[in-house]
């Protein structure tokens, strides 16, 4: 029976330390899937009707500036729970739905595209695959890079977590930062400019 509950434990710490190290990899295949959309669009020209419908525009950034000042005005209000190292912060399908909300809801993203990528398509060639084609290699090169903040964030988790100061940042910094981000996505313009 002793043998049982052991390797029944162990199981269980195992597939908790499996979840652990999916957390931080969903929300950047969120935000992958997120780059995705706008690119799609970019190559449909979804976000040139962004570009030109203020309304469209005003839509999606209004949106995705509430996201954040919601975000932000929530972790100033709740005193952060204290974390156990051995418990993932949430649900994988959680951080990867956040990913992808994150990154749909920011007109940003698809002005980017809208006013980056153009300048790279060759005249007389297929404008919409062209925009495409970069398009994803952006989504890829963002999956990369977001994945590598990702392991680096995962590796200093512990030392993050000693520290006396964490508290501080995940409540006061983070929310200041997020509602900071909201109020910048909130004077974004069509033109890039802010208002």
């Amino acid at each position: 029976m002793a043998l049982v509950s052991r390797v029944t434990d162990h199981l269980g710490q195992e597939r908790e330390a499996h979840r652990r190290q999916l957390t931080l990899p969903q929300f950047t295949r969120g935000l992958t899937l997120g780059n995705s959309v706008h690119a799609v669009a970019a190559a449909v020209g979804l976000s040139a009707v962004l570009a030109a419908s203020a309304v469209a525009f005003n839509t999606v950034k209004w949106l995705g500036a509430g996201y954040l000042i919601y975000v932000g005005v929530r972790a100033l209000r709740t005193p952060p729970a204290p974390i156990d190292a051995d418990q993932a912060v949430m649900a994988p399908r959680k951080a990867f739905t956040q990913g992808v909300v994150v990154n749909v809801l920011n007109p940003k993203t698809g002005l980017f595209f809208l006013s980056f990528l153009p300048q790279f398509i060759r005249p007389g060639h297929n404008a919409g695959w062209q925009a495409l084609v970069l398009g994803l290699e952006f989504v890829v090169l963002g999956f990369c890079t977001d994945n590598l903040y990702a392991l680096v964030a995962s590796r200093l988790r512990n030392a993050l977590l000693r520290g006396k100061s964490l508290p501080f940042i995940r409540r006061w910094v983070a929310g200041t930062i997020f509602i900071g981000l909201g109020l910048v996505a909130a004077t974004a313009s069509v033109s890039g400019s802010t208002k």
